[in-house]
């Protein structure tokens, strides 16, 4: 009786600034609750992620990392993060021990 109980949002991370738009949009009209970022396992780095947190506050619920419907997983920020600047991290430590 109480439903939708989410509302998820499904977008392509590789969309950048559109899918920050397309959030701010679906978000004023339809009562979005959540996020789903799809193509992760691309190009699409997901820094739109951040933008949409702290702009609209909507929470990532799942991402998307290939095709298959079992490729769809739940968000976890730690791992984001570090993937998000693995490359940064390893550069640095490469320097320190240079």
């Amino acid at each position: 009786p109480s439903a939708p109980h989410e509302v998820l949002l499904v977008l392509d991370a590789t969309t950048g600034q559109n899918a920050l738009s397309q959030a701010k949009l679906f978000g004023e009209k339809s009562g979005v609750t959540g996020l789903v970022l799809t193509k992760l396992d691309g190009t699409a780095k997901g820094g739109i992620v951040i933008a949409i947190r702290n702009e609209l506050n909507l929470p990532v619920k799942l991402v998307g990392l290939g095709e298959k419907m079992s490729d769809l997983q739940e968000f976890d920020s730690e791992q984001f993060v570090h993937a998000l600047f693995a490359g940064l991290i390893q550069k640095s430590e490469e320097n320190e021990t240079a």
